[in-house]
């Protein structure tokens, strides 16, 4: 039987939501803000043997991305329960994880460490992780003059050269230029050639997942429509796509 990485049963995330309302009424009348709570993640289960690839596909607000960030442990599950049996994990996203006022380099020490490497670790990493990024002398100044794409390449590298049991990957292969894109697929590869490595990618681009991923899970509405090997849902989701639009 092959060793699980990560096991998720009846997991179920909730957000709640402060309705629209008047502030002046609020505070005139004194009335509780009615809160609407909307399920992102509907009660699913599912299992990652250690050394899989598993991209996840779906249209915008299927529940990808809170399942990829419940998995990271940013958020809690409101039912249910998520394992990783011990194992390192990294998130790989736009807008996770970045102090804005940091430089490039400060940030990659703080990122280092809160994925529980220590101080020397990140320190003797640090030129490889510069290296990839080929951010230049942005490395020494604040995030928050960063690109998008800058973002991304920083984001990427860190994950890339600090390497974790659990790689969680939403949607950042497909930021950056032409040139890092590649880079960064080649460098994929090559992490996921690691048969201890078990690696989540959150895309919208079936033909990274087909090139990737063993197998695939499709959500929809913050649950499973299918799971299973790769070519057979993203076959199946495409057809749907063509059929709505």
């Amino acid at each position: 039987m092959d060793e699980i990485a990560i096991k998720v049963e009846n997991l179920r995330i909730r957000y709640k939501s402060l309705g629209s309302y008047s502030i002046k009424k609020n505070f005139l009348k004194l009335k509780k803000n009615k809160r609407e709570t909307f399920e992102a993640v509907r009660g699913i289960s599912f299992e990652v043997p250690k050394g899989q690839i598993l991209g996840i596909i779906g249209k915008n607000g299927s529940g990808k991305s809170t399942l990829l960030r419940a998995l990271a442990g940013i958020f809690s599950p409101d039912e249910g329960t998520i394992e990783t049996y011990g194992n390192s994990i990294s998130l790989l996203a736009i807008g996770v994880g970045f102090q804005k006022e940091l430089s490039g380099r400060e940030n990659i020490m703080l990122s280092g460490m809160l994925l529980g490497f220590s101080e020397q670790e990140v320190r003797e990493k640090m030129p490889a992780i510069i290296k990839f990024a080929g951010l230049g002398k942005f490395i020494d100044m604040p995030v928050r003059t960063y690109s998008s794409g800058m973002y991304s390449k920083l984001a990427f590298s860190i994950t890339a050269i600090l390497e974790t049991d659990i790689m969680l990957i939403d949607e950042v292969l497909s930021v950056g230029d032409q040139r890092f894109k590649k880079k960064s697929l080649r460098k994929m590869k090559s992490l996921i050639a690691d048969e201890d490595r078990t690696v989540v990618i959150v895309s919208h681009s079936i033909g990274t997942l087909r090139r990737l991923c063993e197998k695939v899970m499709w959500m929809e509405d913050g649950k499973i429509m299918m799971f299973g090997d790769a070519d057979e849902v993203l076959d199946k989701y495409e057809a749907y796509m063509d059929s709505e639009s």
